[in-house]
């Protein structure tokens, strides 16, 4: 029998997937891989946050594409808000990101390289055999990114913030306008017009030279970030 953490042979898993179907395929790939693991599975963030502190969980198998409660539309910004939260705070935990949104993760890259537990990722369209190779180099605390796929509209030394994705999600996905935005975010329209400065430096758009060409701005813009993955 294969031991990975510390002589561990039957590690405890947490699975997240909001999607029942995808839930249950991939727990059956799980189990069947390791008959000895514990696997825990949960759809949203606050299932998430109701088991994960109660477990020594030794690896988090999740899509980023989640809701933050039960019935609530998934969203790639859940996601990668609560991936942000890992690695900010549980440095050692090993995770595999099995998702169709690696390109989301693009920003994240840096993080992802400082980060001291496996860390893996893995599109869903893949085959078995390779779902389960990168889920035993995380075990194993190995890191594989290759996936990650590096768009050139983004500057890769400059880091996009969480309050610049929460800004772009609620611009193109929910469709509000700045000073609508502004509320949300608990933010002056002084400062949401700031962080469209740095949002749009950061995926390369000279907003100069697209007056000048007579093209929309916010649609470049919404163009671009839908290119660099931030928005489904």
């Amino acid at each position: 029998m294969k031991k990975y953490l510390n002589g561990k042979a039957s590690p405890i898993v947490l699975l997240v997937d909001a999607h029942e179907l995808s839930l249950s395929r991939t727990r059956d790939l799980l189990i069947s891989s390791y008959p000895d693991s514990k696997i825990i599975t949960a759809q949203s963030i606050e299932d998430i946050l109701n088991k994960f502190p109660k477990l020594k969980i030794d690896l988090i198998v999740m899509d980023i594409l989640l809701p933050n409660s039960p019935g609530e539309t998934p969203q790639t910004a859940t996601g990668i808000n609560f991936l942000t939260h890992l690695l900010g705070n549980y440095p050692k935990l090993n995770i595999v990101i099995h998702s169709e949104q690696i390109r989301s993760l693009v920003p994240m890259k840096q993080k992802i390289y400082s980060h001291i537990g496996g860390f893996t990722v893995v599109n869903k369209t893949l085959a078995s055999e390779e779902i389960i190779t990168r889920v035993n180099w995380a075990l194993e605390q190995l890191t594989y990114v290759k996936d990650i796929k590096d768009i050139k509209v983004i500057d890769s030394e400059l880091e996009l913030k969480p309050e610049w994705l929460k800004l772009v999600n609620l611009a193109f996905r929910e469709g509000f306008k700045d000073k609508v935005i502004a509320k949300h975010m608990c933010v002056s329209e002084r400062m949401v017009r700031h962080y469209w400065d740095r949002v749009q430096e950061a995926l390369n758009i000279d907003c100069e030279e697209l007056k000048n060409q007579g093209k929309n701005l916010r649609v470049i813009t919404q163009i671009r970030a839908r290119e660099a993955g931030l928005i489904d």
